[in-house]
């Protein structure tokens, strides 16, 4: 045979070698520990369905990479998410997202990041890892967990509340709400109610707020604590004087069908809604839609941009994270990927910079509760901790 033949059959033959080789391209795992029981549970569904979703619309891939999304339920016990998490990293995962709290979050992070690993966060968001605690290998695509606080904080200012009762669980991301309000909240706070994370009766503490006769109630609550509150809320006659401003978190589309009517007249900060005239938000919301005849949550929405990002990270070395993590961190920076919020990007500290929105659950033409966007309240709001974060 001719030299020049054989030349060319060997190179043919390696083109058909690299092209199975990356047909068998071994999937990247994505260790992925949410809530999916518990009163919260739903959280955690929803969330995990949105990331599902992305990688069902990519063929199993994330990025043009295979890649095998390895679900499991923390329960909402941090030692449960702790234990979880050292197996995997003890398996060779090196990439991890879906938790909802940040208390879960808090037992979690060391484990991954000082293993070396990466951890994209869809929902919680502690104010530690966005200033002194940052980490090159830290990202949160939701928010910083004051950014939903401060901007209520905004809403009550905008609302005429001259005074106004606080009232959040007495952990992380409850403790962070209350610093959040408190830093842009302007008139006069007659006190601050500090509840057990899933405490479902609050009747002790309407009784204390009825006799401080405050204008607003700020109150952070989300899933079944946020469920019952709102019922109880209601029954006590205090929703008819008082005006109710909270985060969308405490009272998400599935809380609110969860609640009837009592949900009606609340003031939200949200960073999305489903009606955001952007391509990628209507896309988002008729397939979520349709594949899981349910709406969708912000929850969900976090976690579909969650997924897009990684997708952006993931094409950008070709799967390869543990060769390649300064390429794949410096590609997640670049957040190149069509967010459902449109407006987002990065800051220094690897936490969002985005537009937070003023909503007003009102009665829709057909009698049914919708959300109204009314305005947006903080334009490319980032967090105050950004400042702390040396990178």
């Amino acid at each position: 045979m001719h030299k020049r033949t054989i030349r060319g059959a060997a190179a043919v033959m390696l083109s058909l070698a690299s092209y199975a080789a990356s047909a068998q391209q071994k999937p990247v795992d994505i260790g992925f520990i949410g809530t999916l029981s518990t009163p919260a549970g739903y959280i955690g569904e929803d969330e995990r369905d949105a990331f599902l979703l992305a990688v069902k619309e990519g063929g199993g891939k994330l990025g043009g990479v295979p890649v095998n999304v390895r679900v499991e339920d923390d329960a909402l016990k941090p030692a449960n998410a702790k234990q979880i998490a050292d197996k995997m990293v003890q398996g060779g995962v090196r990439l991890f997202t879906g938790i909802n709290f940040s208390n879960v979050m808090a037992a979690v992070g060391p484990t991954v990041l000082n293993a070396g690993a990466f951890y994209v966060s869809l929902n919680a968001g502690p104010s530690n890892y966005a200033g002194k605690a940052c980490n090159p290998n830290y990202f949160a695509v939701a928010f910083q967990n004051d950014s939903y606080a401060d901007t209520a904080g905004m809403a009550a200012n905008e609302l005429g509340a001259k005074r106004v009762v606080i009232m959040a669980p007495n952990y992380q991301a409850g403790r962070d709400a209350v610093a959040g309000f408190k830093r842009t909240y302007k008139g006069e706070i007659a006190d601050e109610i500090y509840t057990k994370l899933e405490q479902a009766d609050f009747s002790v503490e309407l009784a204390r707020i009825r006799s401080l006769n405050p204008d607003a109630i700020f109150q952070f609550h989300p899933g079944g604590a946020g469920i019952n509150l709102t019922k109880q809320f209601a029954n006590s006659g205090l929703a008819d004087k008082i005006k109710m401003i909270t985060p969308i978190y405490s009272m998400d589309d599935r809380m609110l069908a969860a609640t009837g009517t009592a949900g009606k007249g609340f003031y939200l900060s949200s960073l999305w809604s489903a009606d955001l005239d952007n391509a990628q938000s209507k896309h988002f919301v008729e397939a979520f839609t349709k594949a899981y005849n349910r709406a969708p949550t912000a929850y969900a929405a976090q976690a579909y941009d969650t997924a897009n990002l990684i997708a952006s990270g993931l094409k950008a070395v070709n799967g390869d994270i543990a060769g390649r993590p300064d390429d794949f961190r410096n590609a997640l920076r670049r957040a190149d990927f069509p967010s459902v919020r449109g407006n987002f990007k990065f800051g220094s500290n690897q936490h969002p910079i985005q537009d937070w929105y003023l909503l007003h659950i009102e009665a829709g033409p057909d009698g049914k509760l919708v959300y109204k966007n009314l305005k947006v309240l903080a334009r490319n709001h980032t967090d105050v901790h950004a400042a702390d974060c040396k990178m």
